[in-house]
């Protein structure tokens, strides 16, 4: 059975470039004859805004985007993720580390790398062996144990939109965090005890989120979880050519009129490629109709490869 699911983290409204993720999510499952799940990602909650995880499902339904199952919080799941970790921990493939992010980065400058804009700095392994008399400050998943384990530190998967996609997350990414100095949960850990226990299926999401992906095929390795059909879908940018996202100012979407909602709607659609001419969301009391026919269209395209 196919089930999908949208995982927005309520730090605020949903913007286009969320929009976006949400259209092409609900359209790849209503595709797919399968369903479509909402998860909060509200596992970090220092940056979560009172009443953002209500205004969100507004949204989504002001959209016409209806949601199957009950609503999932990353906040009331700390027991997974714990017996995760507690697995991983049996297994030898996590350890405790002492390193401070301005430690990691000086380190991957001694080793004469440079750290590219938006992307965390390479791990090294330094407290691999020991903290080597640091105090702990977080956990991270063994990279090099377990790529020793699986036989190499490549990773190779398909996406169903980019194709072929090759991975060395030892090189590229090092020994990453699965629980962090501040006593919060590590995305990467969360995700995939959530895709697995919600029965997730196939991920749609954006493209930015690509080479998370090798990372989280290795955890759902290690702890003997399904893998799900991941599919990337464009991004929306900003003036800067940056995408567009509420870290880089991306203003919250207006859908307080039936102008405003249909016009976020259809330059949705147009951001994944959609024929808009021939299907238009002009009333709220449209949106059955064009949803429907959206989801035909984007049902015939052969990057979702329906029914593989």
């Amino acid at each position: 059975m196919y089930r999908g699911r949208f995982a927005p983290s309520p730090t605020g409204e949903l913007h286009a470039g969320s929009l976006v993720a949400a259209l092409a999510s609900y359209l790849d499952a209503r595709a797919h004859q399968g369903e479509w799940w909402v998860r909060m990602e509200d596992i970090d909650g220092p940056r979560c805004v009172p009443g953002a995880d209500q205004t969100i499902l507004q949204q989504l339904q002001r959209c016409g985007l209806q949601w199957d199952g009950d609503i999932a919080y990353q906040s009331q799941r700390n027991s997974l993720y714990q017996h995760a970790l507690d697995q991983l921990l049996t297994q030898g493939l996590v350890y405790p580390c002492g390193c401070t992010r301005k430690e990691i980065e000086e380190s991957q400058a001694l080793l004469g790398q440079n750290l590219e804009r938006h992307k965390a700095a390479v791990y090294s392994g330094t407290c691999r062996n020991g903290l080597q008399g640091k105090s702990a400050r977080a956990w991270r998943f063994n990279v090099q144990a377990w790529s020793a384990k699986r036989g190499s530190p490549w990773v190779h998967w398909t996406d169903q939109r980019l194709g072929a996609q090759t991975h060395n997350v030892l090189d590229e990414v090092g020994d990453f965090g699965l629980k962090r100095a501040d006593g919060l949960w590590a995305y990467q850990l969360a995700v995939v005890v959530d895709d697995a226990a919600q029965g997730i299926s196939h991920v749609v999401r954006g493209q930015d989120l690509t080479d998370n992906t090798a990372r989280q095929i290795l955890l759902q390795e290690a702890l003997d979880l399904p893998q799900p059909a991941y599919t990337h879908t464009p991004l929306v940018l900003g003036t800067n050519g940056e995408k567009l996202s509420k870290q880089n100012g991306a203003k919250a979407l207006d859908l307080s009129t039936e102008v405003a909602v249909c016009q976020a709607m259809n330059q949705a659609a147009i951001a994944l490629g959609l024929d808009t001419r021939s299907a238009t969301m002009n009333s709220l009391a449209e949106r059955p109709t064009v949803l429907a026919f959206w989801t035909a269209q984007w049902a015939q395209r052969e990057a979702t490869k329906i029914g593989a």
